[in-house]
């Protein structure tokens, strides 16, 4: 794992069946949890998508009028399934939940401050029929300003990528540029292009590929699952995809939970990551020896964030 990015090669586009609609029925997963005003605008997005034959929304946990807002949802369109009352066990769990649940044919995971935009599920599930092997198909996931969202097409997340990109030494130091695992920088590709990474806010798989990985890793609680996915597609020969056509507007950071316990969700995520993919003893003593700096660098970054905000 020496952190340098993967080349790019070309794909060659899916052959597109002549109805989407009746190949494939599509169901979107959405797991929501404490997710504030974007919610609302971000369920009008899927239901005004003609591809959506199911939208199954899975609550982790919402405020009271959230709540009484998604029943109200799910009693006026029969398109929707709410499954709520297990509490806050996690996305990869509650996304787990929503796929056993759904009924269509392709899968496409939604973040809940994510807003679909036009023809955005019809790219998506337009590219993944047809390919042979387990395929995971990434939509270009956009700032609210429309600029490419960093994290939305990533190389191979490693230690030291991974130490690099948190710590922005590999945006900051010319030397440790070659380490950026990041690529919303780069012009988007014209076609859809295999990435090591895709990003978790907005992709789609078959239902049979992603039964046959075994779906999300419910041992992830917050953050680095998706990672994890497009690695274990990967190691079965399959393909991870990014879509340049297929936009979707993300908000993040719109949540009510923390930044501190995001951020270490997410420490503790890569450093569960780099253990799970550790071969021999070596790699696996140095994934244990990082863990505590992983997780610590993940932790200083809110901390720096308050600081740059009282200055």
């Amino acid at each position: 794992m020496n952190g340098v990015a993967a080349p790019i090669v070309a794909v060659e586009p899916a052959p597109a069946p002549a109805d989407l609609r009746l190949r494939r029925s599509v169901s979107v997963v959405m797991v929501v949890y404490m997710t504030g005003e974007a919610l609302e605008e971000s369920v009008a997005c899927v239901l005004a998508d003609p591809e959506v034959g199911e939208f199954v929304i899975v609550d982790n946990g919402s405020t009271g009028a959230e709540q009484a807002r998604l029943a109200q949802v799910a009693a006026s369109d029969r398109r929707v399934r709410l499954i709520s009352g297990h509490g806050n066990v996690g996305f990869a769990r509650g996304a787990n939940l929503g796929a056993r649940a759904a009924q269509g044919e392709v899968l496409v995971f939604l973040n809940p401050d994510a807003f679909l935009q036009p023809g955005c599920i019809r790219e998506l599930v337009r590219e993944i029929e047809g390919r042979p092997v387990p395929c995971i198909v990434g939509g270009r996931v956009l700032n609210a300003d429309r600029t490419e969202q960093r994290g939305a097409r990533r190389g191979d997340i490693t230690p030291v990528t991974a130490l690099m990109s948190l710590s922005r030494l590999a945006q900051r130091v010319p030397a440790f540029r070659r380490y950026e695992v990041h690529w919303e920088g780069d012009a988007a590709p014209d076609q859809i292009t295999p990435v090591p990474t895709i990003s978790g806010a907005c992709f789609c798989m078959r239902r049979e590929d992603f039964d046959a990985v075994g779906g999300f890793d419910e041992k992830y609680f917050l953050h680095v699952e998706d990672v994890d996915l497009c690695w274990r597609v990967r190691e079965q020969g399959g393909l991870v995809l990014f879509h340049p056509r297929a936009e979707v507007v993300h908000l993040g950071h719109t949540s009510q939970t923390s930044p501190l316990k995001v951020e270490f969700h997410k420490g503790v995520g890569l450093a569960r990551y780099f253990q799970k993919r550790a071969q021999g003893v070596g790699q696996r003593a140095l994934a244990l020896l990082l863990t505590p700096v992983i997780i610590g660098t993940a932790l200083a970054r809110p901390l720096m964030w308050r600081l740059k905000g009282r200055a």
